[in-house]
């Protein structure tokens, strides 16, 4: 019998969604949970690709508007996360602003990177790419019950610690790194902080100012609901002219219009961290993305899936399954994992049971985002129960 607190969970997990699930076409033909790996095709993104085409077809080639297109994408970043748009760098992917970061700094002095052990790989290989210039990278294991304490970080960032490279939001399970703490710590000992946000933005708020990181990149892939293509690279201002990127390109000079050719000066914002041609496409998609995303409110969206995860664990505990996620709310993010036999197989059977979800490091993952109701985890739930040899 379902009780009255239950009715009025349903109700609060799905009032957000009804809202906004219209405009994803995809819930015609599937249930879509995978928003870890990229947010649902809503109908403004597909929109910003007509109006692309749309704009090189009747302009030919519109540089000075695409270029504004970019600057438009780098202002609605910046309001994003709470930065100055002078801070923000426009590039093709996070690991196109980190790399830029890693060719600009220096080992002389510090030489340590510190990294965790939750890192996408793309952090750990632009950074142990670095030991080639005289980087010393080292990493912060997990602890045994799966999280990464804050004495982690304290036994391993000491006097010649450079920077300090962490991820918000764990691409493996879905838990969350103490920031805060963690750069606090940092700048008592003369470090600087990268955060990689890519598996947080858009799905909970994030805020460079409240967070005291120096640097952040994120994409727009996932929760921002753009497409691939664009990323972001944040620096803090008074940290800007102390990087000197030796990977660069066009569109990290002071005068992208004066066509230099016969010296090297970067701009004075953090377009520094940019490269060559902008990802015009992408770039129409991604304002897209992100103005769909703040229409539809990311603290709110927070609230909203943070209902829906607590039910996806009340109902993995029912049905027995490993939890491969903190259970505490405010030590995960938007993704929940439970671990599999053969993880692979239950994507691949959920897919054939019209669910589309994915797998990292033997766990199924499902990442529920504002268009999810209460019946989409009641639905997995039950397809879970009919493939419950797969789980663990």
């Amino acid at each position: 019998m379902t009780t009255q607190s239950q009715e009025k969970e349903v109700v609060e997990t799905t009032s957000l969604a009804a809202t906004c699930r219209h405009r994803f076409p995809i819930f015609e033909q599937r249930l879509y949970i995978n928003s870890c790996s990229q947010g649902a095709l809503s109908d403004a993104v597909r929109s910003s690709y007509e109006q692309y085409l749309a704009d090189w077809d009747e302009y030919g080639a519109p540089w000075e508007y695409w270029v504004e297109r970019a600057e438009a994408a780098r202002s609605a970043f910046a309001g994003l996360v709470n930065a100055e748009p002078d801070e923000v760098a426009v590039t093709t992917s996070l690991s196109a602003g980190v790399s830029a970061l890693a060719s600009g700094l220096r080992f002389a002095g510090r030489s340590k990177v510190l990294l965790t052990d939750w890192e996408f790989p793309t952090i750990g290989q632009i950074w142990h790419a670095q030991e080639a210039r005289g980087a010393r990278v080292s990493h912060v294991y997990a602890a045994d019950d799966g999280t990464i304490p804050l004495e982690h970080f304290d036994r391993e960032i000491d006097e010649d610690t450079l920077l300090v490279s962490i991820t918000q939001v764990c691409y493996r399970n879905g838990a969350m790194i103490d920031v805060p703490s963690v750069v606090e710590l940092a700048h008592e000992r003369g470090a600087l902080v990268l955060l990689d946000s890519f598996q947080a933005i858009g799905s909970l708020p994030v805020d460079v100012r409240e967070l005291g990181v120096d640097f952040l990149g994120a994409g727009v892939l996932k929760y921002l609901l753009g497409s691939a293509g664009l990323g972001f690279f944040y620096c803090r201002r008074d940290l800007v002219e102390r990087v000197w990127p030796t990977q660069t390109g066009w569109f990290a000079d002071e005068n992208i219009f004066a066509m230099d050719h016969t010296d090297y000066s970067p701009a004075h914002t953090a377009s520094r961290f940019q490269s060559g041609t902008p990802p015009i496409p992408a770039i129409y998609a991604g304002i897209a993305g992100i103005e769909l995303m703040q229409e539809i409110g990311v603290a709110a969206t927070r609230e909203h899936v943070t209902k829906l995860n607590a039910r996806f664990i009340e109902g993995f505990d029912e049905l027995g399954a490993k939890l491969a996620t903190p259970r505490a709310p405010d030590a995960r993010g938007a993704l929940v994992c439970v671990k599999s036999k053969d993880s692979n197989a239950l994507v691949a059977a959920l897919d054939a049971d019209g669910i589309v979800t994915s797998e990292r490091d033997g766990n199924l993952r499902v990442s529920a985002h504002c268009y999810n109701t209460a019946d989409d985890v009641d639905a997995v739930l039950a397809a879970l129960q009919r493939h419950k040899a797969l789980l663990a």
